[in-house]
C-alpha cells in the first residue's frame, strides 16, 4: 500500500511539474491558489487528481499485465 502512494504521489508530482513547468517556476502560490476556479475540460479544481488517477490507471494495467506473463512463463 506504502509503495502504490508513493507512485501515485511521484506521477501527481511529474504531471504537475511538466504540464505546468512556467507557472511552478515564476509564480507557485498564486497558481495553487487558482486551483479552485480552474476549469481544466469541466472537472475544476479535482483536475490534477482526475489526471493523475487515469495515468496511474494505466500503469496499473501494465504491471498487471507484466505479473501475468511473469506468472505464465
Amino acid at each position: 500500500m506504502k509503495k502504490e502512494i508513493i507512485t501515485f504521489t511521484i506521477i501527481f508530482l511529474i504531471l504537475a511539474i511538466g504540464m505546468h513547468f512556467d507557472e511552478w517556476l515564476s509564480h507557485p502560490v498564486e497558481h495553487i491558489m487558482a486551483l479552485p476556479s480552474a476549469g481544466a475540460y469541466g472537472i475544476g479544481a479535482f483536475h490534477p487528481l482526475v489526471f493523475t488517477l487515469m495515468v496511474y490507471i494505466i500503469i496499473l494495467i501494465f504491471k498487471s499485465i507484466g505479473k501475468l506473463f511473469k506468472r505464465l512463463f
